[in-house]
């Protein structure tokens, strides 16, 4: 089997998640200058197998979709003609953040790391990927 990417996109930095490869476990794996995405997602590719992409869809809590949308939406295009035989899902992000921080919370991290956006980005990323990958199983 292979692997599925999460990314939790952002305008200047994005937090990247992968599964195991039987599909069941989300693992964080970086976060990432948003202008270096696409390069760092081809490398990644050429040493593991990734069958799939998600891509969280922020919305608000009146389910219209937040400003960066609109920059993920391009995004996509591009990681599209990228990985033409690779699909791309979405997910909604929506409290992957605020569930990002309670886990730090909830794992004892510091203050000062809970401070760490580069940790929340990738925790987002595992935590949209994680219920992408529960809602596979219903």
């Amino acid at each position: 089997m292979s692997i599925i990417l999460s990314i939790d996109y952002g305008k200047v930095k994005s937090g990247i998640a992968v599964s195991d490869e039987s599909q069941v476990f989300a693992f964080g794996l970086a976060t990432i200058a948003t202008c270096n995405l696409i390069d760092y997602i081809v490398n990644y590719n050429i040493d593991n197998n990734i069958t799939q992409f998600v891509v969280g869809q922020p919305k608000r809590m009146n389910d219209e979709y937040s400003e960066v949308e609109k920059l993920i939406k391009e995004f996509i295009k591009k990681l599209a003609l990228k990985f033409p035989n690779i699909p791309i899902d979405r997910y909604d992000e929506r409290f992957s953040s605020k569930i990002a921080f309670q886990t730090m919370i909830d794992a004892g991290l510091t203050k000062k790391n809970r401070r760490d956006k580069y940790i929340i980005d990738k925790i987002s990323a595992t935590i949209i990927l994680q219920g992408y990958l529960k809602s596979k199983e219903e």
